[in-house]
């Protein structure tokens, strides 16, 4: 019997130590050469298009299947994004997720799964540029992988910085301040979290401080990009969830091009123990996060055997 599972019922399951656990197998399924996880395809119109990710976790997880969302530029009700789950054994139809949510939760978690890898193990001061979904998910699985004691967050708007410390306050029960100015947020930071909408770089590279960790999640093309292109120079070590699809972007990403671009590794090669997620205390280290294909079924799948659990 399938299951048919929307935002609402995605809320109320949804754990994110266990999905930071299950995209964590799946890195270990991409070191392992048991992830499939070709680049997104895209289907486009005079209107607008689909975007197509699709993936198999053939090891551990068991899964195949994909997730499908439009580009369409209007107001209209009824944007969804979908994720269809098969069994990758057997091929026979577990389910469908239908909603938003699951997305930024799995970019949320897959952020985590970088912070488990190569933030200091001591980390407990977070930065976060950004008041969106995205950064709330970052910001609840930096906190479900490491012993988190304060968070500072900054946005422009100050009505949204405020609502956005008062509610994960709540929400994780460790102390959220919203900061006036993005040098004050970064400073002393031990993990960085942007995800803005910006086009250009929303905080600058001297401002960091040795042993810090960064995730960026928000524009990373060469065109437009929230991060410095000089971060990529004083990382120690940089990572991305897949260099195919960095490397397939029909506008560059920010570092190809650069001398670091060669120097970009993938993560499941930390998760899989292959390469080190830092050589010091002291290294700066960047995750650039750019949608690994599979780890939405991953997710689904996660979700839907808490609904059988819970049933």
């Amino acid at each position: 019997m399938y299951q048919v599972l929307t935002d609402s019922e995605v809320e109320k399951l949804v754990s994110m130590p266990s999905i930071v656990t299950a995209i964590e197998r799946t890195f270990e399924d991409q070191a392992n050469g048991t992830l499939v996880s070709p680049p997104r395809f895209r289907l486009e119109t005079d209107q607008g298009g689909l975007v197509f990710t699709a993936g198999a976790a053939t090891a551990m997880e068991k899964v195949i299947g994909f997730r499908v969302y439009d580009t369409f530029a209007n107001d209209l009700d009824g944007h969804q994004q979908l994720v269809c789950v098969f069994d990758s054994d057997t091929g026979v139809f577990k389910g469908i997720v239908i909603g938003n949510l699951l997305g930024a939760m799995r970019t949320g978690a897959i952020g985590g799964v970088a912070i488990k890898a190569m933030a200091r193990t001591d980390a407990e001061q977070v930065a976060v540029i950004g008041t969106g979904i995205q950064a709330r998910t970052q910001l609840e699985a930096a906190v479900a992988v490491r012993e988190i004691k304060r968070v500072r967050v900054f946005s422009r708007n100050q009505e949204n910085r405020e609502a956005f410390a008062a509610e994960m306050m709540k929400k994780l029960g460790v102390e959220v301040v919203a900061v006036n100015y993005p040098k004050g947020c970064v400073s002393g930071a031990d993990i960085l979290i942007c995800a803005t909408n910006s086009g250009t770089p929303v905080f600058e590279a001297e401002w960091l401080e040795p042993g810090i960790h960064i995730n960026t999640v928000g524009p990373k093309s060469i065109k437009r990009h929230e991060v410095p292109t000089e971060l990529g120079a004083r990382s120690s070590v940089i990572t991305t969830d897949s260099i195919e699809q960095l490397k397939a972007y029909p506008t560059p990403h920010f570092l190809v091009g650069t001398p670091d671009e060669e120097r970009i590794l993938q993560l499941g090669n930390v998760v899989g123990g292959n390469t080190l997620g830092r050589k010091s205390q002291d290294d700066i280290t960047l995750f650039c996060s750019v949608g690994l294909p599979g780890t939405e079924v991953v997710v689904a799948n996660e979700i839907m055997k808490e609904e059988v659990d819970g049933a």
